[in-house]
């Protein structure tokens, strides 16, 4: 027996250290531009086909990693695991342009030390992230001299996280989770000036910035259940995270296109791997949902970041509003007794999702909405094959901004096992 629990634990690391070593490339919105990227709170495969909800409500099938206090509802060793991939339409007005991209979602496992009562959570987690392509084109002011900017960022911030939840009294859960925030952001400015004839006029020059982010975080979480009946239950949550000031370097530079990101090269060094830090503000989520057992579950959840409180690495004029998440989830199963039926015993997922951005461009808060879909689809008695799917619109064509329609696909799995904790006569 502790043979094969230190074989499917060595599996387990093996695998988180793999995709720990993946440099995955997701595709972001446009407005990752701005600020430290587009920030992903919304949680495993299950959670982001109800619209995100994780904070009031879970199961003892897939890892919560939305609230920590909801992991003592995996009474059986879980591991996850999700790959992501998005596709953009973008429409500034006139032109329209389509981006695509994907990579690694997420890795995570739970471990009951104590079925029912303690339980150990570890995993790799994307925070944000940083992917975008802009080309601008003007006319220099009172010149016939064209401007061509190509404007790209990549990267993001990821976290490595471990995590506890304690069950402290009837019905209420605690749970704390501690985070290595870990990754880099690459955003470069390249810039072209040309004449009438599309000749060059002096040299092409590139901005180069790289911004590495290397310190810890933490979250904390609560969990209550209020049983109203028979098989009936209402869910309420609360999560509050703080990040704050995440230390890091900044290395900046201008000099010809090409060059910029070489410390040796000519140029106009701007930071040299310069220690300082980013303040992320807190975040804040409450919910409540309401459950019949292996019936259905609905609930409604909100969540807030106060970004006027952000600042940058390098002091940029960034001008950041607040963010307010809210989502509103649904789940169904046919018949979890129908054995001989695997659509029939299949979790449906359906959610509502809307965001209030941090990004506020030309006198315009940038707004997302979209509709969540998914389902869990059983492989064995215990493994789920999990599917989530959102189609969505973020920002607007109006006052020159930029509107996306997008399409976000996740494809994940859930690797259950009841035989750790569970003696055998023989071994």
């Amino acid at each position: 027996m502790l043979s094969k629990i230190k074989l499917q634990l060595l599996g387990v690391l093996c695998t988180l250290f793999l995709f720990s070593e993946v440099s995955a490339q997701t595709s972001s919105s446009t407005y990752s531009a701005l600020g430290l990227g587009e920030f992903n709170y919304s949680g495993s495969a299950t959670n982001q086909a109800m619209g995100g909800l994780g904070i009031s409500y879970g199961t003892g099938w897939s890892v919560n990693f939305v609230n920590p206090a909801l992991s003592t509802r995996n009474t059986i060793f879980n591991f996850e695991a999700a790959l992501n991939y998005k596709k953009l339409n973008v429409n500034n007005g006139s032109e329209t342009s389509d981006v695509d991209g994907g990579g690694l979602s997420y890795v995570a496992f739970s471990l009951p030390v104590k079925s029912g009562k303690t339980t150990l959570g570890l995993g790799l987690n994307q925070i944000s992230s940083v992917n975008y392509r802009l080309l601008i084109n003007s006319q220099v002011n009172n010149a016939t001299i064209n401007a061509n900017n190509f404007i790209r960022g990549d990267g993001g911030i990821s976290e490595a996280y471990l995590s506890a939840g304690f069950v402290v009294a009837k019905n209420l859960s605690l749970g704390i989770q501690g985070s290595y925030l870990f990754g880099s952001s690459i955003r470069t400015n390249q810039l072209r000036l040309t004449d009438t004839l599309g000749v060059d006029v002096g040299i092409p020059s590139e901005y180069y910035e790289r911004l590495t982010v290397s310190d810890v975080g933490y979250k904390l979480g609560a969990h209550y259940m209020v049983p109203l009946g028979e098989k009936k239950n209402l869910h309420l949550g609360a999560i509050y995270e703080n990040l704050g000031a995440v230390n890091g370097k900044a290395f900046a530079k201008l000099a010809a296109i090409g060059q910029a990101n070489d410390l040796d090269t000519d140029g106009d060094l701007i930071a040299n791997d310069e220690p300082g830090s980013v303040y992320i503000p807190n975040r804040y989520g409450f919910g409540f949902s309401f459950e019949k057992v292996n019936k259905y579950a609905i609930g409604l959840e909100g969540q807030y970041q106060d970004f006027k409180q952000y600042r940058s690495f390098l002091d940029d004029p960034t001008q950041l509003k607040e963010a307010i998440k809210i989502g509103l989830g649904f789940q169904i199963v046919p018949d979890y007794l129908a054995i001989d039926n695997s659509l029939k015993r299949s979790t449906y997922r359906f959610g509502l999702e809307f965001q209030q951005t941090p990004y506020y461009l030309n006198n315009t808060n940038i707004n997302d909405l979209g509709i969540n879909f998914g389902a869990s689809l059983p492989l064995n008695q215990l493994s789920l094959l999990n599917l989530a799917m959102k189609v969505g619109q973020r920002g607007t064509t109006n006052n020159g901004l930029i509107r996306e329609n997008y399409i976000n696909f996740t494809l994940g799995f859930s690797l259950n096992d009841n035989s750790w904790f569970y003696k055998r006569v023989f071994e």
